[in-house]
């Protein structure tokens, strides 16, 4: 793996995509591979001594970058401009915009090849370019650059078709970005190209050797042309480059600064409550999905109030410490009258909420999914999960004390089965794990009653949109757990739970 850091120390990145006039306002946000493959380059003739290392190093290290596409985590940024007046050739002062992108000058772009590995001589080279790398861009974007010897972060723009992210449901935003073509292919397309010049009778003898001319034999030659050349011979783009589609978040790049509306200063609470219109209704066995496009939802709400990769973990669930692993955001679904149907939503927060991150979640007004449906959500309340016990109007099953709960989606065990370690051991482990006491007994149900039919656990959604994670238990269980004394729901457990598995409610005499 290789990574490379840029930061711009003042703030400011400007960059015009090949093929777009400056008047069009338009950025290249991030920096295209071609853009920083030339930015090597130029580097490498301006600041380095060539006596020191031959050209072909060069060559190999570039090739090997032009290999794969680059994965890149972006900052957030404002696309700004500024207007000035100046003279064209004499003549009267014309109106040109200056477009750049705004950031913070600590925050770092990181471009990352996955598959890249360097020889020493390579990395030694690359560290060199990096060192001499002045801006990026035209000059104004003034930048620091630096290979990164680890890299653990996510990618947050990637190459790929699909503007629906599978994983959860938020649409993102398409862009092409111009990269060096891999250098095993140039060979092939040079010579395709010669000779489609060479047969093209419109085109005048010193109009083909000016395009014969932005043909080198060499790659490096080629991704080094000149782009007033490559203008003056014709060509819409450069030849030796190819475009990939990439996706970013949606408002990474913000036509104005974000502002946070004047939050007040709402109090702690643990538990939210939705009610859910629409027709027809989410199932309750698809209990799962729904808790994901609740997720996604606030998600997409929190992330206007604190930006790209500043979601709090209370909320995402990301980056939370070992010990405490559920003291962040569950996303429960719930069917209060009975008949089978969604017609809740529930957000219970053991470690609680406030502030921005509460009025983040109480902004939510729908729900929807990547087939085009959509649902109403209206808040109901929100406080201490005991304000929501009870059969009121306010009242959710899910929140109920009692002292023998009875899953209403199936259990799935959250680790693998070793010999005096099935079903019971691990709910047993849970309890301890929560501050809860250790059931009396655990009773496994073979069936459980929904609106009057009898299902299932194979009857219920039971995996997660998120790829690669490890489920030890594909199939579930229904559960009865008796304690020795009252317990408070919400209670859900086992693998999925944050996400409407493993629900459990407390039994009504």
């Amino acid at each position: 793996m290789l990574a490379v850091a840029f930061t711009f120390p003042v703030g400011r990145y400007h960059a015009t995509p090949w093929g777009r006039h400056v008047n069009e306002a338009d950025l290249e946000w991030p920096p295209s591979p071609w853009r920083i493959t030339r930015a090597l380059i130029a580097v490498w003739h301006r600041k380095l001594d060539p006596a020191r290392r031959e050209i072909a190093l060069l060559e190999r290290l570039l090739a090997k970058l032009a290999v794969e596409a680059p994965h890149y985590r972006v900052p957030a940024a404002v696309h700004a401009h500024t207007r000035h007046y100046m003279p064209i050739n004499g003549r009267k002062p014309a109106l040109i915009f200056d477009a750049f992108a705004r950031l913070d000058a600590k925050e770092a772009l990181t471009a990352v090849w996955p598959c890249v590995n360097l020889e020493p001589n390579e990395a030694e080279l690359l560290d060199e370019l990096l060192a001499g790398l002045g801006f990026l861009g035209r000059a104004e974007s003034w930048a620091d650059a630096s290979r990164l010897a680890e890299w653990f972060d996510e990618c947050n723009c990637v190459p790929g078709e699909a503007e629906v992210d599978t994983a959860t449901g938020e649409v993102r935003e398409r862009l092409a970005l111009l990269a060096p073509m891999p250098q095993a292919d140039y060979s092939a397309f040079q010579q395709s190209q010669i000779e489609v010049v060479s047969k093209c009778a419109d085109l005048k003898i010193r109009e083909r050797k000016a395009v014969s001319a932005t043909l080198p034999d060499s790659w490096l030659s080629a991704v080094s042309q000149d782009t007033g050349r490559l203008r003056a011979a014709g060509w819409s783009a450069p030849p030796a480059a190819r475009r990939i589609t990439y996706l970013r978040p949606a408002g990474l790049l913000r036509p104005a600064a974000q502002t946070h509306r004047r939050t007040l200063e709402l109090p702690l609470v643990t538990t939210l409550r939705f009610a859910l219109y629409g027709k027809p209704l989410p199932r309750i066995e698809d209990a799962l999905r729904v808790g994901e496009w609740l997720r996604a939802a606030v998600m997409s709400r929190a992330k206007r109030e604190y930006g790209e990769g500043a979601i709090p973990p209370v909320l995402s669930g990301h980056g939370l410490e070992k010990a405490d692993v559920h003291g962040h955001a569950f996303w429960l679904p719930e069917d209060a009258d009975g008949d089978g149907r969604i017609d809740h939503l529930l957000v219970h927060v053991p470690a609680g909420l406030s502030g921005i991150s509460r009025a983040a979640v109480e902004s939510l007004r729908r729900l929807w999914n990547r087939d085009g449906q959509e649902w109403e959500v209206v808040l109901e309340g929100a406080g201490e999960v005991e304000r929501f016990a009870g059969s009121g109007i306010a009242g959710s099953f899910l929140c109920d004390s009692g002292q023998i709960f009875e899953t209403v989606t199936p259990y799935l065990m959250p680790w693998h089965v070793k010999p005096r370690f099935g079903v019971e051991e691990q709910i047993r482990r849970e309890c301890r794990a929560r501050g809860l006491p250790e059931p009396t007994s655990v009773e496994i149900l073979q069936r459980i009653r929904v609106a009057g039919r009898e299902r299932k656990p194979l009857d219920f959604h039971r995996f997660r949109t998120k790829r690669g994670q490890i489920q030890p238990d594909t199939r579930g269980c229904f559960l009865r757990l008796t304690f020795s004394k009252p317990v408070y729901g919400p209670l859900a457990l086992g693998f999925g739970c944050h996400f409407g598995l493993g629900l459990f409610v407390a039994k009504r005499s």
